[in-house]
Order: C-alpha cells, then sequence, then structure tokens
C-alpha cells in the first residue's frame, strides 16, 4: 500500500510499504479519509528533526474497521468510525476518570500522551492500525466531514465545555484566530451556548466564513481594537477568550478585553508569553480570571462532537484533495490558501 512519510528534515514524501495487520487489542481501518493540519505542514518545514524517520503522517482519520486483531470482538467489519488521537496508558488515576488528554503514564509533566501520526503511524495511508478503544463510530457522516473532528473541532470543544459556567445567557466570547479551529469554535460557541460571540482575525476572507455565527467579526489590524471588543462584549469584555494563536500579541490582547472572573482558554501554540501582574494597571489581567492551555479534549469529548455533527449543528468549509495529491494540499495550506480544512480522500480500488 501507499503511505505519506516523514522521512527526515524537510523530507516528506510517498513510500510503498506492506499493509500492517493488527495485533492484540487493535483493529486495522480501511481509510477513507485523512485530514491535514498545520501540525503535520510544520513538521516538514521544521528546520530540526520533527519526528521518527519513517513515520507515516495523519492524526485526522475516518475509516471502516477491516480486520479485528486477536481477542477483538467488534465493532463488525464496515463500521465506520474516526480516530481519537489521545492513546493513552488507560491505568492512571486520570485516564479512570475520563480525562484521557491528561494522563500521567507519558514519562513527565510535560510531556502529552501522543497517538497516530505523532509517535505511531498515522492516516495518510490506505490502511492504519489503531487501538480498538480509540475507535468512535461515526456512521451518517461523510468521511471529509468526519475526518477532521478529532482534531479541529476536538480541541476547541474541549476548551468551551470547560468554561461553560461562564458561558450562560448574557455572556460574551471572544474567539482569536478563525483558521479551521477557530471556524469550529464559533460554530459550537452558537451551538451550544447563549453567549454573544466576537471573532477577530488579521484576514477579512477567513472573518468572512463566520459571518452569520458570530455576532461581531472584526478585523485584528484595526486601530481601536481593544475598544471594539470591549463595546462588542458589553463594556466589560467578554467572559470567554479562545486564543488559537498563542503569540504574544494575542495573549496581550486576550488579557487586556477578558472580564472579572472569566477564563482565557490558549489552544494556539504560537511560543507567546504574557505578564502577570498582582497590582492594578491597565494592562493587568483583573480578579479572578482562570487562564490555562488545555490539550486535545477526551474522548467523550470526540463523542459530544460526533454527535453535534451528525445532528448539522456544526461544521467548517472543507477542500479535498485526492491522495496522490496530498503534497499539494501540504503546499497551499503553507500558503494560506484553505479556508477551513483540507482533507485527502482516498481512492480505494473497488
Amino acid at each position: 500500500m501507499m503511505a505519506l512519510k516523514y522521512m527526515g528534515i524537510g523530507d516528506v514524501r510517498f513510500r510503498e510499504v506492506p499493509v500492517p495487520i493488527p495485533g492484540p487489542g487493535q483493529v486495522r481501518l480501511r481509510v477513507l479519509a485523512c485530514g491535514v493540519c498545520h501540525t503535520d505542514v510544520a513538521f516538514r518545514r521544521n528546520a530540526d528533526l520533527a519526528l521518527e524517520p519513517g513515520l507515516t503522517l495523519g492524526h485526522e482519520i475516518a475509516g471502516t474497521v477491516d480486520m479485528l486483531g486477536p481477542g477483538v470482538t467488534g465493532p463488525e467489519p464496515g463500521t465506520r468510525c474516526v480516530v481519537y488521537t489521545v492513546w493513552s496508558c488507560g491505568d492512571c488515576r486520570q485516564c479512570v476518570a475520563g480525562r484521557q488528554n491528561a494522563c500521567l503514564g507519558t514519562g513527565g509533566r510535560h510531556t502529552s500522551p501522543q497517538g497516530p501520526g505523532t509517535r505511531f503511524d498515522g492516516g495518510m495511508a490506505e490502511y492504519v492500525v489503531v487501538p480498538v478503544s480509540s475507535l468512535v463510530p461515526a456512521s451518517d457522516l461523510s468521511p471529509a466531514q468526519a475526518a477532521v473532528l478529532p482534531d479541529a473541532a476536538l480541541v476547541p470543544y474541549h476548551s468551551i465545555r470547560g468554561a461553560l459556567d461562564v458561558l450562560g445567557p448574557g455572556s460574551a466570547a471572544l474567539v482569536i484566530g478563525i483558521g479551521g479551529l477557530g471556524q469550529y469554535a464559533v460554530s459550537i460557541l452558537r451551538a451550544i451556548t447563549a453567549s454573544r460571540i466576537i471573532a477577530v482575525d488579521v484576514r477579512d476572507d477567513a472573518l468572512a466564513t463566520v459571518e452569520g455565527l458570530a455576532h461581531h467579526t472584526i478585523n485584528a489590524s484595526a486601530p481601536d481594537l481593544t475598544e471594539r471588543i470591549l463595546k462588542a462584549a458589553g463594556g466589560h469584555g467578554p467572559d470567554f477568550v479562545l486564543d488559537m494563536v498563542g503569540t504574544d500579541a494575542t495573549l496581550a490582547l486576550a488579557t487586556s478585553v477578558v472580564a472579572g472572573y472569566g477564563a482565557i482558554r490558549v489552544p494556539g501554540q504560537g511560543n507567546g508569553s504574557f505578564r502577570f501582574e498582582t497590582i492594578r494597571t491597565t494592562t493587568s489581567i483583573p480578579r479572578g480570571v482562570t487562564i490555562n492551555r488545555p490539550y486535545s479534549g477526551t474522548r467523550q469529548d470526540l463523542t459530544d462532537v460526533v454527535a453535534l455533527a451528525r445532528s448539522g449543528d456544526i461544521g467548517i468549509p472543507i477542500t479535498t484533495y485526492p491522495f496522490g495529491r496530498a503534497l499539494e494540499a501540504f503546499d497551499d495550506l503553507a500558503a494560506g490558501q484553505i479556508r477551513g480544512r483540507a482533507v485527502l480522500v482516498m481512492d480505494h480500488p473497488a
């Protein structure tokens, strides 16, 4: 079979490899679609070794069960599923409590549990072997729509679900960065909260994708950006700020507008930092605000996201590419030409 592999620094290419055989506790999926993420693009352009050479890329996977490993009794072959990307130990106190994304079996407090396309062979291949425990049924969804849910929708959903206590009627929510994850964030906020939604991005065409869902869209280059956000949020600032970028500038914006006792969540990985002050200044964080860096989401979160997608309550634009044009998708994403999410669609022989 063909697989798209990371072969070394700047080297991502197709390789012919054997079809994998599932072991105990595993199933083999016939891949139907696989999302292309900015993480995949970053692996290719990283100046240092980003992954173990020879690893198959792709962590947003939709497929059908093709073969069961020894001792595995289901799902039945032919069942359409998506793959939960956090392959945790399953035994630590966090996993037992349903917080697989906080797994303690990773070897260190700064190490998050990994999964396909980052530590194990991923879904940019005709077939992939995954733990049976990672499967979430996803019938009634197109493969391209389903594939992106385990990352592009899961990450913002987890952040939003964890802050629902500040997202009641009369609240305001700010989403900074309206790429694929930001678009899902706006969609999810509209679906499960009563918040007034404010979307901010430097690109007018990105903001255009959430018109009709966000109550306010504001270009980040506006000279009165902070004042416009405060006004849109009712004067005291948004109760919830979701920073999908994570740079110095976006963190400064988040902390300068958030309401007292609000919540800031920063899934963005832009290597930013902010100053925490215990005295009152014009830029200090108001009292009571919480800020954290969420990682992925729980398996239950993914089940919830699939249900929202099935009901038609959430969704974003999808651009599909035949699997053989995967590197073109990488290039388009790197060039900022994708609005929404890019997805590779497999063309299996009949």
